[in-house]
């Protein structure tokens, strides 16, 4: 009886403490509740209203018909047109589209040609998933009427894959899961940077010394920067030499894009290590962001299949700018100056991260 009785004593202090922590009691509320959200709402597996441009050389009625059918389909969104297809290649390898589309100048006679395809899908294959997808347009039905003939023909439409024409898997994963690892490694050095100075008993130490908020902040944020670049060597080192993962644009400007995510990075570990009391909690609310950060910034699943709301969740995340960058510099040889407004954004979203974080940290013990 005196077991159960000492037994039930901790199990008490153990229930008291939790409804202490509001942040663990929280997240036992809320992580299973989101990934719930996550995978029944924002995870489609059936992708639709992909990014595309038509580049329509005919200017038929017929022609016409089959972009309004493209339309209805449901499988595109239409959101461009161009002239000719390296307007259409200029878009893919900024990525402002997954799909462009080629109508052919004689798109009438073609149609009624079944050995000559009357169009042309260019796609972005660096995600095998678009290209999957694309492939439902293979066998389209292309109506026709003329005065021989009525009706609807298919194998009309052919689909050349840009960039990763081998359709390997590595060649996707690897410039997505570069992004994935800095998050969680960066995340997680300085999410429990300033915990840690305050469980140790250093933040006594730092507050009897000149060092303004900013300073600190900056101070801790540094170090981990050389860090990160180091692993950003090394996951392209290993991608090329047991994957031949290509590095089609510059190194430099892949490396200037890695710079910016990884302050960005670092910033939010701070913001969460101002926002937290231990080390415990602060790996809570990195798991808690690393979910989101992996299912909604494109990574696994096109970015165009999620539903609005959780794109725009997608957009605040630093994960899904830089895997537009690193994709596009890897893989698309996208200059970075074609592709700066996901650079510019994670500078802001740094800059924004430091100032809250810093107006948060006092020099005090709690």
């Amino acid at each position: 009886m005196k077991s159960l009785s000492r037994l039930g004593a901790i199990i008490r202090k153990e229930v008291l403490q939790l409804s202490r922590d509001k942040l663990t009691f929280g997240m036992v509320f809320g992580l299973p509740v989101i990934q719930i959200l996550m995978f029944g709402y924002a995870i489609n597996t059936d992708v639709r209203n992909l990014k595309t441009a038509v580049a329509n050389q005919a200017g038929t009625h017929l022609s016409q018909q089959f972009v309004a059918d493209l339309r209805a389909s449901q499988v595109v969104k239409i959101i461009a047109s161009a002239r000719t297809p390296l307007e259409l290649e200029g878009m893919l390898r900024r990525g402002e589209i997954s799909l462009g589309i080629v109508i052919s100048p004689d798109f009438d006679r073609r149609v009624v040609d079944q050995d000559r395809s009357a169009v042309h899908v260019l796609v972005d294959g660096s995600d095998p998933t678009i290209l999957g997808v694309a492939n439902r347009l293979r066998n389209m039905p292309i109506a026709f009427d003329s005065a021989q003939q009525r009706g609807e023909k298919q194998g009309q439409i052919e689909i050349r894959p840009y960039y990763n024409p081998e359709r390997r898997t590595p060649v996707n994963i690897i410039p997505g899961l570069m992004g994935v690892i800095l998050m969680m490694t960066m995340m997680m050095f300085t999410a429990v940077a300033i915990v840690r100075e305050r469980e140790r008993g250093n933040l006594e130490l730092l507050i009897n010394t000149p060092l303004s908020s900013a300073e600190l902040m900056i101070g801790k944020v540094t170090p981990y920067i050389a860090i990160g670049l180091f692993q950003l060597a090394v996951i392209l080192g290993v991608g090329q030499l047991l994957f031949d993962v290509p590095i089609r644009g510059s190194v430099l400007d892949l490396y200037i894009a890695g710079s910016a995510f990884i302050a960005a990075n670092l910033a939010l570990g701070l913001l969460i290590s101002t926002a937290v009391q231990t080390q415990f909690q602060a790996m809570q609310m990195t798991v808690f962001i690393l979910m989101p950060s992996i299912l909604l910034s494109g990574f696994m699943f096109p970015f165009d299949g999620m539903p609005v709301a959780a794109q725009y969740i997608g957009e605040v995340l630093p994960t899904t700018h830089f895997i537009r960058l690193s994709r596009g510099i890897m893989l698309r040889d996208a200059p970075l100056l074609e592709i700066a407004s996901d650079l510019y954004y994670l500078i802001g979203f740094t800059l924004v991260a430091m100032t809250i974080a810093a107006k948060r940290f006092t020099k005090r013990l709690d």
